[in-house]
Parts: structure tokens; sequence; C-alpha cells
């Protein structure tokens, strides 16, 4: 069935990429590079160790329980429901089922209605496929979900904002089904005094315009010390010229707001700080130019508990290529502004890699970059999930494969020898007290 799926995506990745032009704007190179070519690696990966990761483990068995053997069977948790977003509608709903498919589940797939053409691409392919008590897709809007909901599965597994995966969690508490919730959050990316500012700037430029910031581990506000604000806002600048030309606008890599809604949802963040780069707009595109907002905030100079200063940008996930630039001084002012609030899904620092390390070492978060954005979605060979707010339960590679797995205990007692020391009236009690 992977090898199925795999044929699948051959076959019907013209009409994927067509579809993701046609929805987001999004260049074929990127939608390569970002979804198509991601699930590929995934199934890759598990046409090459699913015989390893399905095969019944041997584990040690105490003395005390000789002369019985231990094993965990891996065994698939049943019928599951994959419910994706449209940011990445490919990578989100067709990654999950790599899984659930190597676990031996079958899957109901809802994708997102955001993202119509891409969505009926992925109806017709599934359909072409697999048949239908297999693996089934079903369109529709929200309401759709919440009739999806009401069902028992064996397994959820949502992607989408941390508000609606409350929802998933509270309907799949009714029958006590477990899920794994990728969300988001607000994604501190952190710009050091000692950073390499040329590379800093263009990575970060990179991962902010990608899928123009629609990515649930973008970036998503900068803490920059403040001795290298400006050369950053001058770096990154040049940066995004190098990435996409003189004007962005007439890049062909460069992807547009989903809806309208969204537009005039990440255009409204504009009028909160003042532009130190970008603030381009054009509803009638849906476009909407990187820009750096500096939000005239020096975390020196915070009040305790003073954390968005009223900014709807400061408290609510941007989802887009707008990028709130906030000062610091010390190392401290920035690890406490992180660590008091919600546990973001990345964090990314820029500067040396040992006070990389002694940030990640007093934070938290889903997953990080030291001296890069983006990049650890992209290794199959690593869990990618959330922390706290920003989700539960990883995947990718093996983990998608004990994701939607039931690792079964099982005890094997043969029956050519019968010590007596367990059973009553328990003789020999004080030397079987000191066996175990």
């Amino acid at each position: 069935m992977l090898k199925a799926l795999l044929a699948a995506f051959e076959k019907w990745e013209k009409p994927l990429a067509e579809a993701l032009w046609t929805d987001l704007h999004k260049s074929y190179e990127e939608a390569y590079i970002t979804e198509l070519s991601i699930v590929k690696a995934e199934i890759k990966n598990h046409l090459s160790h699913l015989k390893n990761w399905a095969s019944p483990k041997l584990k040690a068995t105490p003395i005390k329980m000789f002369p019985s053997v231990s094993r965990i069977v891996s065994e698939p948790l049943g019928n599951t429901l994959i419910i994706a977003p449209w940011n990445y509608p490919v990578q989100l709903l067709l990654n999950p089922l790599v899984g659930a498919i190597s676990s031996g589940c079958t899957a109901i797939l809802k994708p997102s209605p955001y993202v119509p053409h891409v969505s009926l691409v992925m109806n017709q392919m599934i359909a072409d496929s697999f048949p239908p008590e297999y693996i089934g897709v079903v369109q529709g809007n929200r309401t759709v979900n919440q009739a999806l909901l009401e069902h028992r599965f064996d397994l959820i597994f949502f992607t989408g904002s941390p508000s609606l995966g409350r929802m998933v969690m509270a309907a799949a508490a009714h029958h006590l089904t477990p899920v794994v919730l990728e969300l988001g959050g607000k994604s501190p990316c952190i710009v050091d005094k000692d950073a390499d500012i040329a590379v800093a700037a263009k990575r970060i430029a990179w991962g902010k315009t990608l899928n123009a910031g629609q990515t649930c581990i973008a970036p998503d506000y900068l803490l920059i010390h403040e001795s290298v604000k400006d050369a950053f806002v001058r770096a990154f600048a040049k940066a995004v010229r190098q990435l996409h030309g003189e004007d962005i606008s007439q890049s062909a890599h460069y992807v547009r707001m989903v809806n309208d809604r969204a537009f005039a949802r990440v255009g409204d963040y504009l009028a909160e700080g003042t532009i130190l780069y970008g603030g381009r707009t054009d509803a009638s595109d849906r476009f909407i130019e990187p820009t750096l907002l500096d939000m005239n905030l020096c975390l020196a100079d915070m009040k305790d508990g003073d954390r968005t200063a009223g900014k709807a940008v400061l408290r609510e996930e941007i989802f887009g290529p707008v990028l709130p630039v906030i000062t610091f001084s010390e190392h401290k002012q920035m690890v406490e502004y992180i660590t008091g609030g919600e546990k973001p899904l990345a964090l990314y620092y820029f500067g040396p890699k040992c006070r990389g390390w002694e940030t990640i070492r007093h934070t938290s978060s889903g997953g990080a970059c030291i001296n890069d954005t983006i990049m650890h979605i992209a290794n199959e060979n690593i869990p990618f999930g959330g922390v706290g707010n920003s989700g539960m339960g990883h995947y990718h590679g093996r983990e998608s494969f004990i994701a939607f797995s039931h690792r079964r205990s099982v005890v094997c007692t043969p029956t050519w020898l019968d010590l007596p020391f367990r059973y009553m009236p328990y003789k020999l009690f004080a030397l079987v007290k000191k066996i175990i």
C-alpha cells in the first residue's frame, strides 16, 4: 500500500502542483521542496525500515519471571481520522497518512475547504488509488468536521490552530479517543549580538517568506539584540531582494494569502507598529509584502506581566509575512520573555552555538534550530511535534509508525517449568523477597 501511494504520488504530481499554484500561488519549485519531496521522502523512509519497525521486539525479562520471555508487538490502532489545514495541504494530509498505512490502519482524510483545487485533486488521487473502505476522503467545511468528530475513531490526527485543537480534543474525550495534535503558536526567532547578521537575515527572510509566512513553524516574532538591530534591517532587505528580486510582487516564488479574510487579518497588523521594511499590500491580489514591524519595545524596559503592550500582533499567531521586532540587551531578558508565554512549536536562535544550547536548555518548544529556521521539519529521521499549547504527540519516520500503532506487551511463559514461589501460601517468602 505504501508503494501504491508512492506510485499515485508520481502519477498525480503535476495536477497537485498545478492546484497548489491555483489556490496559493505556490510555484512548482516551492511546492516540490516544501510538500511533494517531503512526502516522497517519508514514504521511502517507511519502505526502507518498516520491516524492522513492525517486527516484534524482544525485551529483557527480570530473573524473578524466569523462564518467561517478554516481547513488544506492534498492532494497528484501527480506524483513524486525519484532518489537515490549508497552508501545506498536500504534505500535512499525506505525511500522517503514510504513518496510518505503515501501521496497518484505515483512514478517513479531511482536507481543507480553503484550497478547493488541491482538495479536489487529492480526492481524485485517493479514489483512483485505494478502495474507499480502506482510505476515504470527506470534503466540507467546519460543520463537516463537527459531524465527523461525533463518530468514534481509534485515533484522531489533527493539524491546525490551538483553538480548533481544543475542540478536537474535547470531541475525542467523549469516546476516549487518543489524539495527535499538531498546532502552532508564536515561535520566537532570536538574533544575538554575536550572530552572523548576513546569514541570519537570509535564513530568516527565507523562513518568513516561505509560503508567505503561512507556516506553523515560521518565525513569528524577532527578538534581536539592540546593538545589531539596524544592521539586521539592512541585511534583511538585501536578503529579500536576493531571494525574490527587486519587486517581490512580481516573484514567481512568493505565495499569496489564502483568502480575503486572511489578507485583512494580517494586513491589520501593519498599523500596530512602525514599518522598518516592506509594508506594501494589494487586496485585489491578496499580496502582502514581507514586513519588519518595529514594536518600539525593549525587553529591558518591559514591566512585569506586560508581554503584548496591547498589540494583537504580539498576542496572536501571525501566519503571514509580518515579523514584529523587539529588542533586548541581556540574554536572560529574552529567555524570560519566551518562558513567560505559551510553549511554541519552534524556536530559532542565531548566534554562538554554545549560547544557542544555553537558550534551548532554559526554554521549551516543540522543535528548535540553532543558526537556521524551518529545517528541522525536513529531516524524516527526527520527530516533529509540539509541546503544551503547541500540540501533543510526534510524527515523521518511526514516530509516525508509533503514533498510529498500539505497542502491545506480551509475556510468554513456557509450561515445562512452574516455579512455586509466586503461589499462595507463599512458601520461602523471605527468599522471594530478596529476589524481587
